[in-house]
């Protein structure tokens, strides 16, 4: 009778029928039995319904197979996860939004799905979880960074490689599917992009600036280190390019060098060896919000390279939106003399629009150990504290649920031990911050109680960017970030439990998060770090092949289908770009870069 419940329930009744036809019975109490009958009917079929199956009329003789349908069926591995779980080679990873080509995933082995739209929408490729590219195969790098249209790396020997829709321009050069080598020969290390410019650090302490747009990057005609056109330097004839180096304005000490470089939407963040804090105005919006940390700073007439003149140096004062006048002037532009100049003449787009570094004066004197630039914010770290300045209108800064101000021109420290008993001590180690998100990693000592990490997130959180199981659009006050706070596991080098610290916090300027957990680091190098995400999904940028955006930090899956853990290890060789073997056992390891709805996990080579 159970084993037809589900489907037609007629049989069985009938069934019922000719049973109760078959077996003899007194005549009297026909109609009790009947709902007796009925009752056991109905309610046996309610029971079958919402339990396993049991089938109670199987012939004596009739044996169960051992392949029930729900025993787990043996699947041989993708040539995907096969080559994944090669540990002889390098393989590195990218999923989401690839629109603009800045994923490269036109040489990924797994081929990205595309849905063609109409009207003037541009044509949508998505990677919906973490898939190997194969143009990074045995490729270690130096930094990688994506960006709306382009991105960039550096290779091993230090030159710089670009690709991207925003980077080829027009559709007649995107046959030159694979980056291309822009900056070579200046042993640059790290890299920062904007809208129009790219930013890039030397070994030596240098900061060059070059076009993000490949055609903005040639020489031009007659001028002195022109060398050949434009096709010649595409089809690798020829690699001289325009940069130019950016030098600081107040003189540097004996022996000091820039050691970092971060930028936001607008401004440019440089940290000295000796802790001095510099910053450059990326264009004419780089103090809208008060981010620069001061308003006055000199330009070269750009008219005078038109007119063979000398060039005048001109002094450009950059107001911040909520210090602006009656008349709304943001911007005013003046010469040594004075007299006002045309602001419509100036393109801030340009790699020539300023070519200094200037010393931030609030922080002069200060020691500064970090530096950090969200969309339209900056933070200095100090010994364990740290200021911040700029853009506020969602808390991004950290001040605290009482400070709604929406720009924040002089920096100011952010309390991060509110609602923390008082023999406490809070200690901040790392500050990171992009778009409207910040990120502090919190170190909290008391006497007695074993150490913890906290790690504390304020700014936009509408996507779930906060990580505290809520979509706040607007949080001042650092929030805990659930699920990778106050983590502890024991060590058997000192006999007790230590934290679990963030080794790695990564945030895109769209909204998603990345957290690399250094559960690893007492296991003497076997085992690696835990990759968490959350935030923004709306690119299938978390790699879990959904679209819905996670208020909660959850692990993600390798293309084996394994956790996802970020590795260290000794590189039996190390390619350029250029396909060339760099060097043999180097050491190397898996970091994880942000883009615009995108992420990509490559290996970087430990310096």
């Amino acid at each position: 009778m159970f084993k037809c419940a589900g489907g037609n329930i007629q049989p069985c009744f009938r069934r019922l029928y000719h049973q109760s036809r078959s077996v003899p019975r007194p005549r009297r109490n026909v109609a009790a039995v009947a709902a007796l009958a009925s009752g056991i009917t109905v309610g046996s079929y309610l029971w079958y319904t919402s339990s396993p199956r049991i089938y109670n009329d199987t012939e004596a003789t009739a044996r169960i197979p051992l392949a029930t349908p729900y025993a787990p069926q043996s699947k041989s591995p993708s040539p995907e996860a096969k080559i994944w779980q090669d540990q002889s080679s390098l393989h590195s990873l990218i999923w989401g939004s690839n629109r603009n080509e800045t994923l490269q995933s036109h040489q990924a082995l797994h081929p990205t799905t595309s849905r063609a739209v109409s009207g003037s929408e541009e044509k949508e490729k998505v990677i919906r979880s973490p898939t190997i590219a194969a143009w990074l195969d045995n490729v270690a790098l130096r930094d990688m960074q994506l960006h709306r249209r382009h991105s960039a790396c550096v290779d091993a020997r230090g030159d710089v490689y670009q690709w991207g829709d925003g980077f080829l321009g027009s559709a007649a050069l995107q046959g030159a599917a694979k980056p291309i080598p822009t900056l070579t020969g200046k042993n640059i290390v790290k890299l920062q992009l904007t809208d129009y410019k790219v930013y890039a650090l030397s070994a030596s302490g240098k900061v060059y600036v070059l076009a993000a747009d490949a055609l903005n990057q040639e020489i031009p005609s007659g001028s002195s280190g022109a060398k050949g056109s434009w096709s010649s330097w595409l089809l690798g004839k020829s690699k001289n390019i325009q940069y130019q180096e950016l030098t600081p304005q107040q003189e540097l000490g004996w022996g000091e060098r820039f050691t970092c470089i971060t930028a936001g939407e607008n401004h440019l963040l440089a940290l000295t060896s000796k802790g001095r804090t510099f910053a450059h105005p990326v264009n004419k919006e780089a103090n809208r919000y008060g981010q620069l940390g001061f308003r006055s700073f000199e330009i070269l007439d750009p008219a005078a390279a038109v007119l063979k003149t000398k060039p005048k140096s001109l002094k450009v004062e950059l107001t911040p939106k909520s210090l602006q006048d009656a008349s709304g002037d943001t911007v005013r532009i003046t010469p040594t003399s004075d007299v006002a100049i045309d602001l419509s003449n100036i393109d801030g787009s340009t790699i020539h629009w300023c070519t200094h570094l200037y010393e931030i004066p609030a922080l002069r004197g200060i020691e500064v150990n970090q530096i950090a630039a969200g969309g339209r914010s900056s933070f200095a770290r100090t010994h364990g504290r740290v200021l911040g300045w700029g853009a506020n209108e969602y808390g991004q800064i950290g001040l605290g649920a009482n400070v709604t101000l929406d720009t924040i021109t002089v920096p100011t420290e952010v309390i991060l031990w509110r609602m923390i008993p008082k023999n406490t001590r809070s200690r901040c180690l790392d500050v990171t911050a992009r778009g409207d998100l910040t990120a502090f990693a919190v170190e909290r000592s008391s006497a007695g109680n074993s150490t913890t990490m906290d790690l504390l997130m304020c700014g936009n959180g509408q996507n779930g960017g906060l990580g505290n199981s809520t979509y706040t659009n607007s949080q001042g006050t650092p929030a805990r970030v659930k699920n990778v706070s106050g983590l502890q596991q024991y060590s058997d080098r000192t006999k007790q439990l230590e934290p679990i610290r963030p080794a790695e916090v990564v945030i895109s300027p769209t909204g998603h998060v990345l957290v690399a957990l250094d559960s690893s680091a007492e296991s003497e190098g076997v085992g690696g770090q835990d990759l968490v995400v959350w935030g923004k999904n709306y690119d299938y940028e978390l790699g879990n092949g959904r679209k819905s955006s996670s208020a909660m930090p959850v692990t993600l899956d390798a293309p084996d289908g394994e956790r996802l853990m970020l590795m260290k290890k000794k590189a039996k060789e190390v390619l350029d770009l250029g396909g060339k073997v760099w060097k043999r056992n180097v050491a190397v390891e898996q970091r994880a870069v942000a883009g615009y709805g995108n992420t990509a996990v490559y290996w970087k080579i430990i310096e």
